[in-house]
């Protein structure tokens, strides 16, 4: 009798326990750090509690996270909205709500605000009372283009 080859063995496709674990990633940073922005967080952190009684925070873990929810903050996010982000939906049993809290903080995090275009300020123009928009007062285009050639402005008021 002819023995037969072992079959190979199945690829693995979870990574056994001792393998090295990736880096977590960090805690998104504040472009405009203030002691404001870092008080409502904490303030919202601590509160967690009140509204989600599964997140029970220590007062080590509120003093690590305060930067990412600081960072929430600052991009325009509502504290009510950043709360219910971070506590919306628990896996059940719940063991770790601070490493929940940390992996949300960074895994959602909305994109910074737009930045608005500046508003050139209406001007009026010196010879024709004319509107116009420009950063300094003077003359619209149609009376520069006047000026420029050597004519007389033109003068609506007498």
């Amino acid at each position: 009798m002819r023995a037969e080859p072992a079959p190979a063995p199945a690829p693995r496709l979870v990574p056994p326990p001792t393998a090295p674990k990736p880096p977590r990633a960090a805690l998104p940073g504040l472009c405009r750090p203030s002691e404001a922005l870092y008080a409502a967080a904490a303030d919202l952190l601590a509160g967690l509690r009140r509204t989600a009684p599964l997140f029970v925070l220590s007062e080590e873990e509120v003093r690590r996270l305060v930067p990412g929810v600081a960072a929430w903050l600052e991009r325009g996010m509502r504290p009510d909205a950043v709360r219910k982000a971070l506590t919306d939906d628990p896996p059940v049993p719940l063991r770790h709500p601070a490493k929940l809290v940390r992996h949300r903080l960074t895994a959602l995090l909305p994109p910074p605000l737009p930045v608005a275009a500046p508003v050139v300020p209406l001007q009026t123009c010196e010879d024709c009372d004319r509107a116009f928009r420009s950063p300094v007062p003077g003359v619209c285009r149609g009376c520069g283009d006047v000026r420029a050639d050597g004519g007389e402005p033109l003068r609506l008021s007498a």
